[in-house]
């Protein structure tokens, strides 16, 4: 007869910093790092908060440092800003990342070039930190988002630009009162509905837990500083750097992305040296919530081949422990 096991021993909790950076004009933005090793830092989609990450989070910061940071005007960032004159660009994101970045490794956070992982928006202020340092990145992972102009292939329709722009016109003309109008609507149970109805998001993969820190984080967001920000990509354009990369890239595409259709994501591949693709069947523009399984794994092994020897890579735990329970609450403004 052989003795009981020893129960299990309880993972050590990984070490939390977070704080505010200050940017030069004056709006602090909001930064927290989970975990030690290699910096590794995830850039949001716009509207989005840290909450999104969670998954990738929770598989890396066992043994990477993972940076996690919000927008102006979005999370616990500085949310009182004037919307008919707030910079909601993608090179003053870049700009903003810059202190981001000190501030974290002011604190700890280690002083080696990043590996930059952008979702949606995220994928345009990535690549702008790249362009504005090259030297502080190691590697970018580009999810879901294209290199520039997005609204060029927003949808996959020519009128799109348009469509925004006109949005912009009534969002701003409507003003705080159209704020108070939309918001019961996005905490409403018809917003879930209507997302994995239309399919926006998988409606089998997409769970509702995880879509809801989403809307009720767009629900404390002022709209017209939003499509200000949306109206903002159109204005930028990364397009002729991406010959110029010299740094290992992953590119990740959905299938059923609505937001950035497939042949985007090929493109990017094509014009970019040495980068690789990740196509995701069935997948929608959420799929970090939706497949996070198939991503983790195929960064860390882009991750493993491209950066490091396997010697040298650090291992994913799976008794490690999960990462703060406050990625997934959602902020109130």
């Amino acid at each position: 007869m052989h003795p009981p096991s020893a129960p299990p021993q309880s993972p050590s909790p990984r070490p939390v910093e977070t704080g505010h950076a200050r940017a030069d004009d004056g709006l602090q933005i909001h930064w927290t790092t989970i975990g030690r090793g290699p910096l590794m830092v995830c850039c949001n989609g716009v509207g989005v908060g840290t909450f999104f990450w969670k998954y990738l989070e929770r598989y890396f910061s066992d043994r990477y440092t993972v940076l996690l940071w919000d927008y102006r005007g979005h999370g616990r960032s500085s949310r009182k800003l004037d919307p008919a004159s707030a910079d909601m660009s993608v090179q003053r994101h870049a700009r903003d990342m810059d202190v981001v970045l000190e501030a974290a490794r002011a604190a700890g956070a280690p002083p080696d070039p990043a590996i930059v992982i952008g979702h949606s928006m995220g994928c345009q202020v990535a690549l702008e930190r790249y362009r504005r340092r090259p030297d502080d990145v190691a590697a970018l992972v580009l999810a879901l988002g294209t290199a520039g102009r997005a609204l060029d292939t927003f949808f996959d329709w020519s009128h799109s630009p348009a469509l925004f722009h006109a949005a912009h016109r009534v969002i701003f003309q409507g003003g705080p009162r159209l704020n108070r109008a939309v918001r019961p609507l996005l905490l409403s149970p018809i917003a879930f509905h209507i997302a994995t109805r239309f399919e926006l998001v998988d409606p089998y993969y997409t769970a509702r837990t995880d879509l809801v820190p989403y809307l009720a984080h767009l629900a404390t967001l002022d709209l017209r500083l939003f499509i200000e920000n949306v109206c903002r990509l159109n204005d930028h354009d990364c397009w002729p750097l991406l010959h110029e990369i010299d740094r290992p890239v992953l590119v990740i595409a959905a299938e059923n992305d609505k937001f950035t259709p497939m042949w985007c994501s090929r493109k990017m591949v094509t014009e970019t040296p040495g980068a690789e693709l990740l196509v995701l069947a069935g997948a929608s523009h959420a799929a970090l919530i939706e497949q996070p399984e198939t991503i983790n794994h195929r960064v860390d092994r882009f991750l493993r081949d491209r950066l490091t020897s396997p010697a040298d890579a650090p291992l994913h735990s799976e008794n490690a422990a999960t990462g703060p329970a406050d990625l997934d609450r959602p902020v109130t403004a």
